[in-house]
C-alpha cells in the first residue's frame, strides 16, 4: 500500500514540477487544491490506512487511545493519526520452558525441561484483553511457569517426582488457565518434557533395586525351605511302625544299588537290620521290634532332613 501511494505521489511531484517550471502563475491560482492534495499523498505515504489481515489475524483498534473495535480477518480501513492498530495472532504459540536445575526435598538436584502450548481465543474480548491486560503473554506465561515449576518440584522427593509427572503437569495447567484467563489466552496443554538425573544417583538407585530383588529372593527361598522341612516333619509325626519299617527296609535297597559297598549307620539301627535280616520272625515279633526300634528310626530321619 505504501509503496503504491509513494509512486502515485512521486509521478504528482514530478508533474507538478514540470508545471511549476513551465507555468509559474498557474501554480499560484491553484495552490488552495494543490497544497491540500500534496498533503493527503503524503498522509498515505507515512501511514498505512488500509490494513489486511489473514484469517488467523486480528487488529485492535485504538481511537485517541481508547480501544474501538476488533477487525478482521481480511481487509480493515482506520484512520492514522488519530486511530492505532495492535495486530494478534490467533494461532497456537508454543514456549519452550528453559531447563530449570531444581533441588529435591531428599536434597538429589536435577534438570526440569518443560513446554506449553498456548493461543489467543478469537472472540473479541479475549483478543482486547490479550491486548490491554498483559504486555507480553507469552513472556509473562514463561516466568508463571518456571516458579511453579520450581515451587511444586522443590517440595517432593526424587521418587514422589518421577512417580508424579502427570499430576504435576495437571497441577501446572490448572495454575496457569487460572492466571490466563483474564488475559484472553487459552492453555491448550503444559508438559514435563524430560527429568534429567545424575548418574550417580541412578547408579545408586539400580544398585537398591538389586538389592531388594536380591532380598525378596532369599526371602522365598527360606520361605520354601521352611515349608520342605515342615512337610517332612508332618509326614515322619505321621508314620506308624509298619510304615517306618518299610521305608527302612526300602532305603535298604537303594543304597544296595549304589557303588558303595558300607553304609553307616546308628548302634540301635544295626541291631534292628540284624534282627530284620532274620527270616524266621513272626509278624507279632516283628510289629513289637519295629515299636522298640521306632524312636531311634524317627531321630535318624529327622537328622537327614
Amino acid at each position: 500500500m505504501k509503496f503504491f501511494v509513494f509512486i502515485i505521489l512521486f509521478i504528482f511531484a514530478v508533474t507538478v514540477l514540470f508545471v511549476l517550471i513551465n507555468n509559474f502563475q498557474f501554480i499560484a491560482d491553484n495552490a488552495l487544491w494543490i497544497i491540500p492534495i500534496l498533503i493527503i499523498l503524503f498522509l498515505f505515504a507515512r501511514f498505512d490506512y488500509l490494513l489486511t489481515l489473514k484469517d488467523y489475524e486480528r487488529a485492535v483498534v485504538f481511537r485517541f487511545g481508547k480501544v474501538k473495535r476488533v477487525a478482521g480477518p481480511g481487509w480493515a480501513v482506520i484512520i492514522p493519526p488519530l486511530e492505532s492498530a495492535v495486530i494478534v495472532d490467533t494461532r497456537t504459540r508454543t514456549i519452550d520452558i528453559p531447563k530449570q536445575d531444581i533441588v529435591t526435598e531428599d536434597n538429589v538436584e536435577v534438570t526440569i525441561d518443560a513446554v506449553v502450548y498456548l493461543r489467543v481465543r478469537k472472540d473479541n474480548a479475549s483478543v482486547i484483553n490479550s491486548v490491554i491486560e498483559v504486555v507480553d503473554y507469552i513472556e509473562a506465561s514463561e516466568h508463571f511457569v518456571i516458579g511453579l515449576i520450581r515451587d511444586k518440584a522443590g517440595s517432593l522427593t526424587l521418587a514422589e517426582l518421577i512417580s508424579s509427572i502427570e499430576e504435576l503437569n495437571k497441577d501446572l495447567r490448572v495454575e496457569l488457565e487460572r492466571l490466563a484467563q483474564k488475559w484472553g489466552i487459552q492453555i491448550e496443554e503444559v508438559a514435563i518434557k524430560d527429568i534429567q538425573i545424575p548418574k550417580t544417583v541412578i547408579s545408586a538407585m539400580h544398585e537398591q533395586k538389586a538389592a531388594v530383588q536380591k532380598k525378596l529372593a532369599r526371602m522365598e527361598g527360606a520361605k520354601a525351605k521352611q515349608a520342605e522341612i515342615e512337610a517332612v516333619k508332618a509326614a515322619t509325626m505321621e508314620l506308624n511302625d509298619k510304615s517306618l519299617a518299610y521305608y527302612y527296609i526300602q532305603a535298604l535297597e537303594k543304597l544296595g544299588e549304589g557303588k558303595s559297598t558300607k553304609f553307616i549307620f546308628p548302634m540301635e539301627l544295626t541291631k534292628l537290620a540284624s534282627s530284620l535280616s532274620s527270616k524266621n520272625m513272626s509278624p507279632e515279633e516283628l510289629e513289637a521290634l519295629m515299636k522298640q526300634y521306632a524312636p531311634a528310626i524317627k531321630a535318624f530321619l529327622k537328622k537327614k532332613n
